[in-house]
């Protein structure tokens, strides 16, 4: 039977013959018939049949066990979704006839090479990183005249060195080549992030420096005041528009000020440089801006307190408290003459050098203030709780608060500066149940902390907590 297009076709000739078949089975089986009955040998004729047919079953059976498996002949152009071989030899195929797949670990990496600008150059660059089964999963562009530095994020196998990824690209045209570990953060792509970090940066100004070090990697900023008598093109004579230098960027900021971004182990791009400076101009553009909050606790002792963050439009309420510290209180917190306390307050309230946050009592007056600071690559934490609400745990309460931002704002630690007859602030530290290290710097104590992700909390799980928003 022959098939076509999956049907089957019949054809005339084989109905004719199985038709005479048929009919020449009914007359042997006549004649067979009437031998039997009307001859003088019937039983014996009988018998010797039985016997050619047993014998004729046998052979065939024997036949088709010999020559079973033997290749079709003729006409046999069946269509058949079945492979060639038989399924007894799939099943019997070892791991060197049918390859798998085996899962293997992976490491994402964060690259930048620097090729010229010409035809055929990335693709040169994608081959090489194919030969070692390297995917790319995203890839930045950021022209540079006659060279193009092209920057890609790569899931590469876990048993790939780095070295050999560069090594690669430089056989392939790519030179300056750069590389470290990324995670699962840099699978966002460049204009997601980008619009979320401004939107960061216009809830909260104090979120610019955090946003320009996720922008532009690993980096130093620096905040520098704007200079008295100055040429009008601010400190150290930066341009409105800002200055591109290499491995650092200086930026005009709000009022006159200078933000400088080092990043020494590899070039800014002019590409980086105007989203850095479009960044800048957001924030200046927006102007001093605190998001306005505060969570009403009650101390155990039955007083309410109210924790909010604070900017220099407390500068007043934190010099009165200065007033009413002591001249102890004041030397543990600021090292320095008492006398210059007042001076610290314009730096520290400014959203631009880090985030404040203030404890103040139920009629207005503020009692406790702790800071977070942006301190270069570093970051640093400091108390000042007036001497009448000190060991009633509202540091404890302030730190814990400003260690949870420090991990929002992926911080990888942060320090305190305190001397060792500071028990409280030892104890504030300790408390946070976060890996700690001592030093002794100049006759003063450095104590770190390693942040780690289960550092955050619930605000203020210790108290009874009634929360207001704005």
């Amino acid at each position: 039977m022959r098939a076509k297009r999956g049907r089957p076709v019949h054809h005339w000739r084989r109905d004719v013959v199985e038709l005479a078949a048929l009919f020449t089975a009914v007359t042997v089986a006549d004649g067979v018939a009437n031998l039997v009955g009307h001859g003088p040998g019937g039983p014996a004729l009988l018998s010797v049949s039985a016997a050619v047919l047993v014998a004729t079953a046998g052979f065939h059976t024997w036949w088709a066990r010999r020559h079973g498996h033997a290749p079709p002949t003729g006409d046999t152009d069946t269509d058949t979704d079945t492979d060639a071989r038989p399924r007894s030899e799939e099943s019997q195929a070892g791991p060197s006839e049918f390859p798998s797949e085996v899962a293997e670990e992976s490491t994402l990496w964060r690259m930048r090479t620097t090729v010229k600008d010409a035809p055929g150059s990335l693709a040169a660059l994608c081959v090489a990183l194919a030969g070692h089964r390297v995917d790319i999963l995203s890839l930045q562009t950021h022209p540079l005249g006659e060279d193009t530095v092209d920057e890609f994020l790569l899931r590469a196998p876990g048993s790939l060195a780095a070295a050999e990824i560069t090594r690669a690209l430089a056989l392939a045209g790519g030179s300056g080549t750069w590389i470290e570990r990324a995670d699962a953060h840099d699978l966002v792509d460049a204009p997601t992030r980008v619009l979320g970090l401004a939107t960061r940066t216009a809830l909260d100004a104090a979120e610019l420096p955090l946003a320009l070090r996720q922008l532009l990697g690993r980096c130093t900023i620096r905040s520098l005041p704007a200079t008295a008598g100055g040429s009008g093109r601010g400190p150290e004579g930066v341009p409105v528009e800002g200055v591109l230098e290499d491995t650092v960027l200086r930026l005009r900021a709000v009022a006159g000020g200078v933000i400088t971004v080092e990043r020494p182990y590899l070039p800014f791009t002019p590409t980086e440089f105007a989203r850095a400076r479009a960044l800048v101009e957001l924030d200046a553009r927006l102007g001093p801006r605190v998001p306005r909050g505060q969570d009403v606790l009650t101390l155990p002792e039955g007083d309410d307190i109210t924790v909010r963050r604070a900017d220099t439009g407390d500068l007043e309420a934190a010099k009165a408290m200065h007033e009413r510290c002591s001249a102890r209180t004041l030397g543990i917190r600021y090292h320095g003459p008492v006398a210059d306390a007042d001076r610290y307050l314009g730096h520290l309230l400014s959203p631009r050098f880090g985030r404040t946050l203030a404890v103040q009592t139920p009629s207005g007056r503020v009692v406790g203030l702790g800071h977070l600071l942006w301190d270069g690559d570093e970051t640093e934490v400091a108390l000042l709780i007036e001497d009448q609400w000190q060991r009633r745990g509202v540091g404890t309460e302030l730190l814990g608060r400003l260690v949870a931002m420090a991990v929002d704002a992926g911080c990888d630690s942060v320090y305190a500066v305190t001397q060792s007859s500071n028990t409280g602030m030892v104890a504030a530290m300790r408390g946070l149940g976060l890996p700690l290290d001592y030093q002794i710097e100049e006759g003063t104590l450095v104590i770190t902390a390693r942040l780690e992700k289960s550092a955050t909390r619930e605000p203020s799980q210790r108290y009874v907590e009634r929360v207001t928003r704005d």
